[in-house]
């Protein structure tokens, strides 16, 4: 595998983590892959310490599991565990986006509209990289605009999990995704949290659709 840029913080175990995460999240390993210190030193460019101390994290959160002297491989998200997450964040996102329409900041509208044109620069070059990222930021701003610190913090421990569940079909449902995006943003914007709690949990219900319907097509 081709070697990336070097994690900029040499020898930060958070650093190494989050970069790891996001190459299993983008399936740059993919369920069942070894991952060995070694690797994944020459891959980020550091010492193997700060990689231990991210596989370690990484297992804690379910993207890797180790194996007694087996070493350690990228974990498979169960069907099970993927509707539980898909279940939580229909019952929770639909309550901030209520709250949000309400208490949202001139500030978080403006951030979620420049998330907005960010996503449609890159469909209409007809590409899907960074939508994961501009996807998760899109939410977690969402939910920081309902003023919760708890709701917030929810949203954010998910936030990794859903796109790890979502990244297969992301290039497939992004346009439609990045629609009902923008109409939650008019939701918010006009401050109508009726409009603003439906369309939170019609996007999660067609996104489970599109995840149940996988492999299928």
């Amino acid at each position: 595998m081709a070697e990336v840029g070097a994690v900029r913080r040499r020898d930060t175990g958070q650093a190494v983590c989050d970069a790891l995460r996001n190459d299993v999240i983008n399936r740059v390993f993919t369920p069942g892959d070894r991952l060995t210190e070694e690797r994944l030193a020459t891959r980020y460019r550091v010492s193997r310490i700060p990689v231990r101390e991210a596989l370690r994290t990484l297992e804690s959160e379910g993207f890797v599991h180790s194996r007694p002297y087996g070493g350690t491989f990228v974990a498979e998200l169960s069907d099970e565990e993927a509707e539980d997450l898909l279940g939580i964040r229909l019952l929770i996102e639909p309550f901030g986006a209520e709250r949000a329409a309400g208490r949202r900041t001139a500030v978080h509208l403006a951030t979620l509209e420049l998330l907005l044109a960010e996503a449609r620069q890159i469909l209409e070059a007809g590409s899907s990289s960074g939508l994961a990222a501009l996807n998760t930021r899109f939410h977690q701003v969402l939910a920081e605009a309902s003023g919760s610190p708890t709701m917030a913090a929810l949203v954010a421990q998910l936030g990794y999990k859903i796109s790890w569940v979502y990244s297969v079909e992301l290039p497939r449902r992004a346009p439609d995704s990045w629609a009902e995006h923008e109409s939650i943003v008019e939701a918010l914007r006009e401050r109508d949290p009726v409009a603003a709690r439906e369309r939170v949990a019609d996007h999660i219900r067609r996104a489970q659709a599109a995840y149940r319907l996988r492999g299928r097509r």
